[in-house]
């Protein structure tokens, strides 16, 4: 059973920058390609960025230059650095397996941009 923990979402002016975390627990993350996917209000969830087991990334257009995902194998960590924050990047940030696999959500960490 995989359990995955998101962390380090908060309150941030646009322009400001923020660092996700997300805890997952299991022997086989190191083998995953993982995501970062986000829901705003009235939207569907959206994958923001992805990270194969051997490192490549990809990113959607709406955050591609700002945002930074990163893993660490070891700590069983995945990590999405932000910056350049915009009020559209608001939403609740969930990290998942890529494809995602909807067993596996877990509850997410609020990010607001605002001023």
């Amino acid at each position: 059973q995989v359990q995955l923990v998101e962390s380090g979402g908060g309150l941030v002016q646009p322009g400001g920058s923020l660092r996700l975390s997300c805890a997952a627990s299991g022997s086989m993350f190191s083998i995953y390609a993982m995501g970062w996917y986000r829901q705003a209000p009235g939207k569907q969830r959206e994958r923001v960025a992805m990270i194969t087991s051997g490192g490549s990334t990809n990113y959607a257009d709406s955050v591609k230059g700002r945002f930074t995902i990163s893993r660490d194998n070891a700590k069983k960590t995945l990590y999405l650095q932000m910056n350049s924050l915009k009020p559209e990047d608001t939403a609740v940030y969930y990290c998942n397996r890529y494809p995602r696999d909807d067993t596996y959500w877990g509850q997410g960490t609020q990010v607001t941009v605002s001023s």
